[in-house]
């Protein structure tokens, strides 16, 4: 037996070494560290309701340069990511046996059933074979802790009340600082390969260069993600104008799917925040990011007071409703198939990119949730295979707020979306762009082809129910809005990077879809 100290480090969510409490308290604590990612199974096989593909092919592509990359980023310091596929609980059972020196395992503490059942059983792993186990909080800007409610239970019920608390009574705490070399792994311990995607039965994606998120997963593409979007092209003094934009990569910071999988850290985006608004300049703008990890944080602990209930058909306040299953129209909305032009490009993005603005969310969930009346959970499980950015906090909690179940029933809007098309796509392009069948109608009409003449149709090489479909729902409120459309023939505001302006009346809307006063969505 040796008399070596070896701490495990379980990874999960947390593939990155910058501000990363689990390798600064090992670093102090072993001789040896063994970093360790698993794959494990069940994040491979299908959703709890409907059974659909839990992980699909951008967020597994994503998830494999994020741990290639965490590797690479070990070797540097002298370590290295051993990986392994397999039950997280298995795999530390076989390593604490095989070593003989494993003093602790450490990992980081999650919110939700399955990863905690995860946790349950890595604790009883070490105390069956009299291992230490060290936990630590990292995931969300303000720690779990420092929360000025004593208990999770005490958590407001509204987003405003929540934040307008922990601004005023809470501070972000200081990064850990990066490691600059890591204690080794113990001798012998061979590094395993990491999978390819084939070898968890998924598919390579295809990359779309229409995509608004044509990035690679890691820890080095996210620093360099800000670095671009804050300290190369100040982006960020523009975010709060840009951030309702649907084409182009830098309308929004796309920092989601960095976040979901711990490649940064929000205390190390706050930090930078800081230290941007000393050196360059201060605005809604900079705030309006820290908004929104506050946003990301507030579904998080959403998720510890009501536990399951985030994925209960009944919601938080456990409400019945009389949610549709009806796998036609189902079909029509997950495969951009509705007849409602700007449903169906967002849904075709998200299929081929795995990617989807956050106004696009709003509306196609709205549309799932009030336009279809079909159960919320078919749309959260349907995002949960497809998203590169699913965090399960964010995606369940939202997902509530849409279907009228979330923990302040007061916010439950319907969308227009034709209102919301014309504002945000005004001339039709980011349409174009995803339903090309629609190409040749010009302008605004191509929000709303049915109501177009034959001859315009006709003109445009469109035959609804043939060429493109007949809308499966016109909402009655859909008409006030037909007749304003604007003329088709002005330039777009929208370029490639994104849009050059929001409109005016949105400007000052929070994330408008959860607690706008206004009911004209």
């Amino acid at each position: 037996m040796s008399t070596s100290r070896t701490i495990i480090c379980l990874l999960r969510n947390d593939l990155r070494i910058h501000d990363n409490e689990l390798f600064h308290w090992a670093q102090r604590n072993a001789d040896h560290i063994v970093p360790l990612y698993c794959f494990d199974p069940r994040h491979y096989m299908g959703t709890y309701n409907y059974n659909l593909p839990k992980t699909g092919p951008f967020r597994l592509r994503f998830l494999l340069d994020s741990v290639r990359d965490l590797r690479n980023t070990l070797l540097i310091k002298g370590s290295n990511l051993v990986v392994r596929r397999g039950k997280p609980e298995d795999v530390v059972a076989d390593l604490i046996q095989q070593l003989g020196s494993v003093s602790t395992v450490a990992f980081h503490e999650e919110v939700t059933s399955e990863e905690l059942n995860v946790e349950k059983k890595v604790k009883d792993v070490c105390a069956q074979m009299k291992v230490k186990v060290h936990t630590c909080w990292g995931s969300t800007l303000y720690h779990r802790d420092d929360l000025p409610f004593h208990h999770t239970s005490r958590l407001p019920d509204v987003y405003t009340q929540f934040r307008k608390a922990v601004e005023t009574q809470s501070r972000v705490r200081p990064e850990f600082p990066t490691p600059e070399q890591l204690k080794p792994l113990p001798p012998g311990l061979e590094e395993g390969a990491i999978p390819t995607a084939e070898d968890l039965q998924q598919t390579e994606p295809v990359a779309d260069p229409r995509s608004a998120f044509p990035c690679t997963g890691g820890e080095s593409q996210a620093l360099g993600r800000l670095k671009h979007y804050f300290w190369d092209t100040d982006a960020v003094a523009t975010y709060k104008e840009t951030r309702n934009g649907m084409i182009g990569v830098d309308y929004s910071t796309k920092f989601a799917p960095w976040l979901a999988m711990g490649c940064i850290s929000p205390r190390y985006i706050y930090h930078q925040i800081q230290q941007y608004e000393r050196e360059r300049t201060a605005n809604q703008s900079t705030y309006w990011v820290i908004f929104e990890l506050l946003w990301r944080d507030y579904f998080k602990f959403v998720a510890v007071k009501y536990g399951n209930r985030l994925f209960h058909v009944k919601g938080l306040q456990d409400t019945s409703k009389p949610w549709k299953k009806d796998t036609t129209l189902f079909n029509a909305w997950k495969e951009g198939r509705t007849g409602v032009p700007f449903v169906d490009a967002n849904m075709r993005e998200l299929a081929m990119t795995g990617f989807m603005s956050n106004r696009g969310r709003q509306n196609v969930a709205s549309f799932l949730t009030k336009d279809l009346g079909l159960d919320w959970r078919m749309g959260a499980e349907w995002f949960e295979y497809l998203l590169v950015d699913h965090d399960v906090c964010s995606n369940y909690g939202n997902w509530l707020y849409s279907a009228g179940l979330g923990n302040d029933p007061r916010e439950n809007r319907k969308f227009n979306m034709i209102k919301q098309g014309l504002d945000y796509d005004n001339n039709g392009d980011y349409v174009r762009l995803w339903v090309p069948e629609l190409h040749k109608i010009r302008g605004a009409d191509v929000h709303t082809p049915w109501t177009l003449s034959s001859a315009a149709l006709s003109h445009a090489d469109v035959s609804l129910g043939k060429t493109y479909p007949t809308p499966v729902v016109i909402a009655p409120e859909w008409s006030k809005h037909i007749n304003k459309k604007p003329s088709g023939t002005g330039p777009s505001p929208r370029g490639k990077n994104g849009p050059s302006h929001t409109p005016k009346q949105h400007r000052d809307r929070g994330i408008d879809f959860y607690f706008s006063r206004s009911k004209n969505l």
